[in-house]
């Protein structure tokens, strides 16, 4: 019988590497490790969960047990996946319905959640996650602002300039004078 681990604070394909290699070199054989959780191949005792426990926080990791923050970590992840690594411009839907559907619950009880733990709205956090793409977009420089709009998502690019400015108290221009000062990891979100 597999067991599902709930690991806060993974943003990122390293993460996922560095949760195998953790998980791994305390003798766990892993089925499968994806942004906020990873399955093992049997359940660890005791004193093999609080080694593992020990073992990913001291790489900036949390071993969650506690279902309501799992569900957090699951929209968190969900959300990180998707303004990062996904294509926004070939959504469908809107996110609340597809985390509905990803987490066959109903949204404003995941809204509600979400608030009460993380003190900001799931829309407020994925506005942070958009204008952190925008950001490392800009840096980078191989797309136009319209470009990075269409890509995220965007209805025009005076959406987007509005809401980086709002955000960032920048315009985009100008932010990309300034480069990478302005930027911050995923993970300090």
């Amino acid at each position: 019988m597999s067991t599902v681990l709930h690991i806060k604070n993974m943003v990122c394909p390293r993460c996922v590497k560095m949760v195998r290699y953790v998980l791994e070199h305390e003798g766990q054989v892993v089925k499968d490790v994806t942004l906020g959780k990873a399955e093992i191949e049997t359940e660890p005792d005791a004193a093999a969960t609080a080694r593992i426990a020990r073992a990913l926080q001291d790489e900036g990791f949390l071993l969650l047990d506690d279902r309501k923050t799992q569900i957090v970590e699951t929209i968190k992840n969900f959300v990180v996946e998707t303004v990062h690594y996904g294509e926004l411009d070939e959504m469908n839907e809107n996110f609340s319905t597809l985390l509905s559907q990803k987490l066959q619950k109903d949204y404003h009880m995941l809204s509600k959640l979400f608030s009460e733990t993380e003190n900001t709205t799931i829309e407020q956090f994925i506005i942070q996650q958009k204008i952190e793409k925008v950001k490392e977009l800009l840096v980078y420089g191989e797309l136009t602002l319209s470009e990075i709009a269409y890509k995220l998502g965007y209805s025009s690019v005076a959406h987007l300039s509005g809401q980086f400015k709002k955000v960032t108290g920048l315009t985009p221009s100008h932010f990309k004078q300034l480069k990478e000062e302005k930027r911050r990891s995923l993970d300090n979100i």
